[in-house]
């Protein structure tokens, strides 16, 4: 995936100030938690409120942060081997206690390995490897969803706060207004840093699951987001995020983090990736835990390290887990990531997870810069084992939200929230919605909604996109476009859109104008849509290039390489009506009017007889998609499928319709695809499409399938990279194209190349088709000759049966943003302006 559009909306975020000053009584505890005879840092520790569930961990420092509204006197210190404390508190003030643990007298004495020689690592006779092996054959017994039923209520909680701050820029003027915003306790990494909190979203879930058959429901009792709605996709951010911090399931083999897939420790081949090590062993009474550690055999791949608490009561299970990653590991702008995950034994004798925290730090860049701390935590409470619902329940929905689950009271979330905020927190939603009502904070999110969405607001109208604003081609020249559409605040039903462009070297004005009329008061870039639209456009494109025929020209197309002088103008009249359903089938009915006025060097002209000056067109269409389970960001003017496990369908059929409005010919035209990404671990992950289609009735070429070309030096995923515009045109053809990323598994394991972080990329697409004689101008007179150069070189050929192949081999991740390709295409060299081996770029940044 292609994950531009979320990284705009991820720094549009960045330009949102919001936190809260102190409005009441707080009790706030901080400190470090050590071990009093050595002085080393205690992590992962339970500090506790005593009479109360308010409860937090230390870090791997020792370092930590309780609070509450509440009068509480004293707190609990615990760990595993050592002894509980009991250490008063003041409430209502803002403390600092350091904390001492002593060993328990019954603590097992610990393992200590020592080697006098450093030793090469092998799995071979290793005790930790042995051990590991014993978690790896117990794992299906010990993971929670093995029960024949299983519910338990969850709550999550996701933040995200600037830290490192200039002094200067907290001292400026510019930001004097907006002091008040600033939290000072906000614990992060090692200390207590000063941060400006941007975005937080809290939910509430029931979870129920069945084994046999298997059925899962997720049900969302309650949301509590900040709202962006009017700058982003507020909902799909959050899908986003939700995503790049994943549900971490430390006995799946992979877990998805940061959109990619690492291998879990306990994977069932993790002996080949990891180095494991015995580095400690304790215990208190029947207890006995033993901490292993592991590390990357190669550091720049996508493993982590960290360590793992198992117990040592036969069911070798995972009591606790911390995952991090290391600063060679191939993933852009994360300068750290934590994963804590702990887990509580129930009567069934599995540990059943009851906490997950993940911590992040983003960076542009590792050391110097502004950064952002994210942090999801979830807890996991009232477990319930072996408890059916009845059989109409699970006939349900897998994804329900709760009727009233946007509208809970304060006294909701103080009931059912399991952790307690910090009270910056707890006030970002209130301050986040004073923030967008101030002026300076307007201005600023104008002119960064203009550049990272594209859309400029001036009241009730959108001006834009600006992508659009300034062109090239060789028909056109030099090209400016001025656009906008109308938004909710000029009407909720009915929307308005439009554009008007003019060419300084055909000296031609072109122009678009839509009215949509919205069945459930959504604008059209926003999901699900039910609405009618009526359109008329008169523009010019090159016959299959249909980036220009929906509107969407921007300067990278204007890159164009060899000749390209195939055009014709357009004057298009259509009727679409636009359906999209819960599931994500969604359908698109259309009724289309179509001149097409052949231009440049591009002829419609029979044989033997004179060139004909337009083609009219008259078609109705119907389109089909079908995305299971899929998750969406809907940008300003599309939408982005964030990639899943699941294919994506889509059907398209056009039928046309003679003497209809001027329609010329009868036929209809049959199109489909299949999409879907396979994940492979460590390896990467795959991009495979399947396509084909077939034009029934006798037809000229305009009206045959041209195939998808890319002309330009921008590589395109979705065409094929070395053939001309209008190269080949067919009326039935079936393709496949793969597109493999290695996600720099190989190129991290190079000498010095390994510190660029660069990634591989392999491509291969073919395609297989033919023309029968019916719509061969060299079979039927009658039809239109196939475009030739002022030579009378034949440009356009019938596909034959010889498939078109290429293959493509890249390197992405230059400068972070970076991709060139270099495709070798294998087949109908002869044909005129075609180079065997094509270079090509894309800018992308990804993590």
């Amino acid at each position: 995936m292609n994950y531009t559009n979320l990284f705009k909306g991820f720094l549009l975020l960045i330009l949102i100030i919001s936190s809260s000053p102190l409005l009441a009584q707080h009790t706030i505890i901080s400190g470090k938690v050590t071990d009093a005879q050595t002085k080393s840092p205690i992590p992962y520790s339970t500090i506790a409120f005593v009479g109360s569930s308010i409860a937090t961990n230390t870090d791997k420092f020792g370092n930590f942060i309780l609070s509450t509204n509440e009068t509480h006197q004293q707190i609990t210190i615990s760990f595993v081997g050592y002894k509980t404390t009991l250490i008063s508190v003041i409430p209502g003030k803002e403390q600092v206690i350091n904390i001492r643990l002593f060993p328990d007298t019954r603590q097992l004495n610990e393992v200590i390995i020592k080697s006098g020689k450093k030793k090469k690592y092998t799995n071979k006779n290793n005790p930790a490897v042995e051990l590991i092996q014993e978690v790896i054959d117990h794992k299906d017994s010990n993971r929670m969803l093995s029960p024949d039923y299983l519910q338990y209520n969850q709550y999550e909680r996701i933040g995200f706060s600037l830290f490192d701050l200039s002094n200067k820029f907290l001292k400026s003027k510019a930001f004097s207004k907006y002091k008040f915003l600033l939290d000072t306790g906000m614990l992060i990494n090692d200390s207590v840093k000063t941060t400006l909190p941007i975005y937080m979203s809290e939910k509430y879930y029931q979870f129920y699951s069945r084994k046999n058959p298997a059925k899962t429901i997720k049900i969302l009792k309650a949301h509590k987001e900040v709202n962006f709605n009017a700058y982003l996709d507020t909902a799909g951010f959050d899908i986003y995020l939700n995503r790049l911090y994943g549900d971490p399931d430390i006995y799946a083999n992979n877990i998805f983090i940061l959109t990619n897939q690492f291998l879990s420790p306990i994977a069932d081949h993790a002996k080949d990736f990891y180095k494991f090590f015995i580095t400690d062993t304790i215990g208190t009474g029947k207890d006995k835990l033993i901490e292993i550690s592991f590390t990357p055999r190669f550091l720049g791949d996508l493993l982590f390290e960290g360590k793992l608490y198992i117990t040592m009561d036969g069911r070798y299970a995972v009591k606790s887990d911390y995952l991090t990653i290391n600063k060679h590991i191939n993933i852009n702008f994360v300068r750290r990531m934590d994963i804590r995950q702990d887990f509580q034994q129930h009567p069934d004798g599995r540990f059943y997870l009851v906490k997950s925290d993940v911590q992040s730090d983003f960076g542009l860049m590792r050391n110097k810069s502004v950064n952002i701390f994210g942090d999801r935590m979830v807890f996991f409470t009232n477990y319930k084992l072996q408890n059916p619902q009845n059989q109409q329940f699970y006939d349900g929905s897998p994804n329900q939200t709760a009727p009233d689950a946007n509208q809970t009271s304060d006294n909701y979330w103080l009931n059912h929230r399991t952790d307690t905020l910090r009270h910056a927190q707890a006030q970002i939603y209130h301050h986040i919605d004073s923030l967008e009502h101030m002026p300076s904070f307007k201005r600023t999110m104008w002119w960064a909604q203009f550049i990272t969405g594209g859309y400029a607001d001036v009241g009730p109208v959108q001006l834009g996109p600006n992508q659009n604003l300034f062109t090239f081609n060789t028909l056109e020249g030099s090209r400016i476009d001025i656009g906008g559409r109308t938004t909710p605040l000029f009407n909720k039903t009915f929307y308005l859109e439009g554009y008007t462009a003019y060419g300084f070297k055909d000296q031609k004005e072109k122009y678009y104008l839509g009215g949509i009329y919205s069945f459930n008061n959504t604008p059209t870039w926003r999901f699900p849509n039910d609405y009618i639209k009526m359109s008329y456009q008169y523009d010019s494109d090159i016959p299959g290039q249909n980036f220009l025929i929906d509107k969407s020209q921007s300067i990278m197309a204007s890159l164009v390489r060899g000749t390209s002088d195939l055009w014709q103008y357009n004057r298009i009249f259509k009727v679409d009506y636009v359906k999209d359903l819960e599931n994500h089938i969604s359908f698109d009915l259309r009724f289309k009017h179509w001149n097409q006025v052949p231009t440049d060097s591009l002829k419609f002209q029979p044989e033997n007889s004179p060139a004909v000056n337009s083609l009219t067109t008259t078609e109705l269409d119907l389109g089909f998609r079908y995305a299971p389970h899929e998750q969406i960001f809907q940008g300003t003017d599309h939408r982005h499928s964030i990639p899943n496990n699941y294919p994506i369908f889509t059907v398209q059929a056009n039928y046309g319709m003679k003497d209809v409005w001027g329609g010329s010919y009868n036929y209809l035209n049959l199109s489909a695809n299949i999409y879907k990404r396979f994940y492979l671990s460590q390896l990467g992950y795959t991009d495979v499409t399947l396509l084909g289609g077939m034009v029934l009735g006798q037809v000229p070429f305009p009206y045959l399938a041209i195939l998808p070309a890319n002309q330009t030096y921008v590589y395109d995923l979705n065409a094929y990279n070395d053939m001309n515009f209008l190269e080949f045109v067919s009326d039935h053809y079936v393709g496949l194209n793969v597109t493999h990323s290695f996600s720099g598994f190989l190129l991290n394991k190079v000498p010095l190349l390994s510190q660029f972080k660069l990634r591989e990329f392999l491509s291969f697409k073919i395609l297989y088709g033919g023309l029968s004689n019916e719509n061969n101008p060299a079979y039927n007179p009658q039809l239109y000759k196939f475009p030739v150069n002022p030579n009378g070189t034949a440009l356009t050929y019938a596909l034959g049966n010889t498939p078109y192949i290429e293959l493509g081999a890249g390197i992405g991740n230059i400068f972070k943003v970076l991709r060139i390709d270099v495709i070798r295409r294998f087949d109908y060299l002869n044909h005129p302006g075609v180079s065997p081996l094509g270079l090509r770029f894309s800018l992308s940044p990804q993590l």
